[in-house]
């Protein structure tokens, strides 16, 4: 057999391996980017809204108790952009002291914050 004989038949096994490795790989990529791992879904939690034990209301809502006088509106931006703009009547407490100041608000008054 010649040396020209014996090239030419590696040719079909050369791309035969070669396809083989290109499917490999494929596979490998879908496998790792495609499919996501499960271990990382769980340990990502990422819920819609912070804080979801908070209860929630429309803006049509909270305007109709401003209109009525139903509720009491916190702003919990800091003092400079609560000086440009806020609800008129609205109390400033910034984010960053609702703890301490909590005792400044009724408990039994429906309390809506905003900007936070």
């Amino acid at each position: 057999m010649s040396k020209r004989s014996r090239s030419r038949s590696l040719w079909p096994l050369l791309l035969i391996g070669i396809g083989g490795l290109l499917l490999l790989g494929a596979f490998g990529w879908y496998y790792f980017f495609a499919n996501p791992s499960p271990l990382a879904e769980e340990s990502v939690n990422e819920p819609s809204q912070p804080y979801p034990e908070v209860e929630r209301i429309s803006p049509a809502e909270a305007k109709a108790a401003f209109e009525a006088g139903l509720a009491v509106f916190v702003d919990v931006r800091d003092s400079e952009a609560y000086a440009q703009r806020h609800i008129p009547g609205a109390l400033l407490i910034p984010l960053s002291e609702v703890p301490e100041r909590l005792g400044e608000l009724d408990p039994n008054a429906w309390i809506i914050t905003y900007c936070t």
